[in-house]
This record gives structure tokens, sequence and C-alpha cells, in this order.
């Protein structure tokens, strides 16, 4: 849990460098792509952020991964001071937390919608669209299939969970008939 109160601490504090000076879109970016290598290539994110290496050595990779990257001065900075206050480690967090923080900034809402077959993008469009007039904001959909659900949709955009699924539907069924009521 402090993980995640220090994660927004420096996810807040790059997004006010980022208004100040315009340039939240690409600091959102370049945070994005540090978090994606590192997903991509663990054993590159063990050699910055594991404490059984040298500090030196780790400090070193963090150098060539910024210069490769071609970084802002701003990131690089930043990367520096995570890496130097011991919490680089922490940084998956902190692109999660920025990543929201600027979607807020920009009326960006992101949802997900899984459904059991992969729906059509028309019919995606019309959900997307739906959503967007009863939230007021942009939305990005995230589209997943679960067979499981055997069918209908479930949305969810933020703490709010639309269910429509046939598999919920079954449940609550279920739940009628064994306390007696009819259905």
């Amino acid at each position: 849990m402090k993980n995640l109160v220090i994660a927004r601490r420096y996810a807040k504090a790059l997004l006010l460098i980022g208004k100040e000076d315009g340039q939240t879109k690409i600091y959102q970016d370049e945070l994005n792509t540090v978090v994606r290598l590192f997903e991509s290539h663990q054993t590159l994110e063990a050699a910055v952020s594991n404490p059984l290496y040298k500090i030196g050595e780790r400090e070193k990779v963090l150098k060539v991964i910024i210069e490769k990257l071609g970084l802002s001065r701003v990131m690089t900075s930043f990367l520096r001071l995570l890496f130097a206050k011991r919490r680089i480690a922490y940084l998956k967090y902190v692109n999660e937390f920025y990543q929201k923080l600027a979607d807020q900034l920009d009326g960006i809402e992101r949802a997900s919608l899984i459904s059991a077959i992969g729906l059509s993008s028309e019919t995606a469009e019309k959900i997307r669209a739906s959503l967007m007039e009863m939230t007021g904001k942009k939305i990005i959909l995230d589209q997943q299939v679960d067979p499981g659900l055997i069918g209908g949709l479930v949305t969810k955009i933020g703490d709010l969970v639309l269910d429509g699924s046939i598999k919920t539907q079954l449940l609550n069924m279920r739940e009628s008939l064994k306390r007696g009521e009819s259905v």
C-alpha cells in the first residue's frame, strides 16, 4: 500500500511538471515506452532495479537505456531521481497513476468491454458512443473476449460495472430460486 502512495506522489509531480511546460503527452508516451521496455525485457529491468547488482553498474544500464530511447531532459531527470531515491522498481505503478491522471486531464475515460464472442466494429462503436453520452467524456474502449460469460456483455468504467451477461443472470436466477422467490 505504501508503494502505491509513493508511486501516486511521483506521478502527480511529473504531471504537474508536464502541465507547466505543456508536455504531459510527451511524458506519458516516454514513461509508457520505458515501462513497456521493462515489461518485455525483465532482465533489463532487474539490471536497473535489483539491489543485488552494484549501484554503479545499475546506473550505467539506466544511462544507456535513456540514451538509446532518446528521452527528454525532464524524463531523464525523473528516471534518475527515481533511481537515486531507490524507487525505480515502482516505475510500473508510477506509470499506471500517470496514465490515469493524464487521461483525467484530457477528459478521457478508459472502459473495458467484455463479451462472450468478438463484437463487430459497428457494435463496439455504438457501445462506445453510448458510454460517451452517459459519462460526458471521451471513451477509450478495451475489448476482451471471455467465453465463460455464455452471452451478453460486461462493461467496466472506473468503479462502475454494467453486467448484462447471461452468466450473471443465471447466477441471480439460481440465488432467487434458493431463496424461494418467484423468477
